[in-house]
């Protein structure tokens, strides 16, 4: 009788390296082989833990999802007035809002497959409600629904402008946002 190998870790270290895998090679690159080796698992691992490569990505996006939904709601933790909104989202776009490079590359990559695929819809769409649901804790849910979109906006235009994107435009645009129908925030 074969023994198993005791690896508790296993399917959410397959998890991280699909998000590594589709940070380097997108997900039209995206492999079970490629996954694997970065994993540092048996090929077969994959099918056992998961029913194919759909499912696989998917699960991947919603563990990234979920994670940076968790730093998403920390940067805001601090945040008791309408200056400090503005000043924490000037902030968050200046600062990859606790993301790594290749995590956002991820989650563009998550846009553009969901695009194609209905099924990571649910994925994208549970990330904007938890993102809206932090902001409607200072403004109210129109309010947050463009400010969070002013969000993904801004941090792509950021990422990938060759030129520095200055911080004052940043701020400016958040405090237009926010701003109420009496006045400025």
């Amino acid at each position: 009788m074969r023994t198993r190998r005791y690896d508790p870790g296993r399917r959410e270290r397959i998890l991280d390296a699909a998000i590594e895998v589709i940070a380097e090679h997108g997900v039209a690159g995206t492999t079970h082989r490629l996954i694997a080796a970065a994993a540092d698992v048996p090929l077969g691992s994959l099918t056992y833990h998961f029913d194919g490569l759909d499912q696989l990505l998917a699960q991947a996006f919603t563990r990234l999802a979920d994670r940076l939904s968790r730093a998403y709601a920390a940067h805001f933790d601090g945040v008791r007035s309408r200056d400090d909104l503005v000043e924490a989202v000037t902030d968050m776009v200046h600062g990859n809002a606790g993301a790594q490079v290749g995590e956002w590359a991820v989650s563009y990559e998550l846009y553009l497959a969901a695009l194609r695929d209905p099924a990571l819809r649910t994925v994208t769409e549970e990330w904007m409600r938890t993102s809206r649901t932090v902001l409607e804790r200072f403004v109210d849910p129109d309010t947050a629904r463009g400010l969070d979109a002013l969000i993904e906006g801004l941090l792509m235009h950021r990422m990938l402008s060759t030129a520095p994107f200055p911080r004052e435009i940043t701020r400016a645009a958040v405090a237009r946002a926010v701003a109420t129908p009496e006045g400025p925030a």
